[in-house]
């Protein structure tokens, strides 16, 4: 028997094929938990245009009965308007997101479209803003500034973004 058919053949071989073997089921595995994990990402973007697509629906109703009632002078109604304007925008900013991991976009991407939905939401807070919905006018005080604060941090670390990001490799999405 010659040198290259004992490495081939005996306990080492067979230990090889086992190994291979293994790492052939685990690849598998790991492939189907990967198409599992990219099917629930369709799924849940296309929940996200199915909400986009209902509340653009109903905007247009509330809009045309406000229109129909007379109320849409009423300021508080168009406040609801752009709420909901606002909610919907929302929703978009998070479709893209699922839509970017789903097409497995660079990080900076998700992170930029992450930060937009962010500032959109406190954008949202700040004008939807009662203070009337808080126990005193302290209390209302401490949530204006909160939402100052992290609306400011968003914008930030959006300018942030944005002025590195010709900075970095390209392809390091780490």
């Amino acid at each position: 028997m010659t040198e290259e058919e004992q490495t081939t053949s005996g306990p080492a071989a067979a230990a090889t094929e086992t190994v291979t073997g293994a790492d052939s089921l685990s690849e598998r595995f790991s492939e189907l938990t990967d198409r599992f994990v990219h099917g629930i990402e369709l799924a849940a973007a296309s929940v996200f245009a199915l909400l986009f697509a209902i509340g653009v629906g109903d905007l247009g109703l509330q809009i045309a009965e406000a229109v129909r009632s007379g109320e849409i002078t009423d300021p508080s109604v168009v406040v609801g308007f752009i709420d909901t304007g606002l909610l919907l925008l929302i929703i978009v900013e998070v479709y893209q997101t699922v839509l970017a991991y789903v097409r497995e976009s660079e990080t900076r991407r998700i992170v930029r479209l992450i930060i937009y939905t962010g500032v959109i939401a406190m954008v949202r807070k700040a004008i939807i803003f009662r203070t009337s919905e808080y126990g005193s006018e302290l209390e209302a005080l401490y949530a204006a500034v909160a939402y100052a604060v992290i609306i400011f941090g968003l914008v930030a670390l959006l300018f942030a973004e944005r002025a590195h990001a010709g900075t970095l490799l390209m392809g390091d999405d780490d």
